[in-house]
C-alpha cells in the first residue's frame, strides 16, 4: 500500500499507470524515474501542479 507523499494518508487508489489519487487530501500523484510529481485536481477535472502554499487545498 502506498502512502500519500503530501499527507501520509493511506486512502490512496490507483487511477492509471503509475498514477494515484489520495482521498484524504485530494491530490493526484505520479511515480516516475525522477521521483514523484504531485498535482491538484481543478474544478474542471484538469491537473494543476501542486502548490504547497495553497491554503485552500488542505
Amino acid at each position: 500500500m502506498l502512502h500519500c507523499p503530501v499527507c501520509g494518508g493511506k486512502a490512496t487508489g490507483k487511477v492509471g499507470v503509475d498514477q494515484y489519487y489520495c482521498w484524504d487530501c485530494c491530490v493526484e500523484y505520479r511515480l516516475n524515474k525522477e521521483g514523484v510529481s504531485i498535482y491538484e485536481v481543478a474544478e474542471d477535472g484538469s491537473l494543476v501542479s501542486f502548490d504547497p502554499q495553497n491554503e485552500y487545498l488542505l
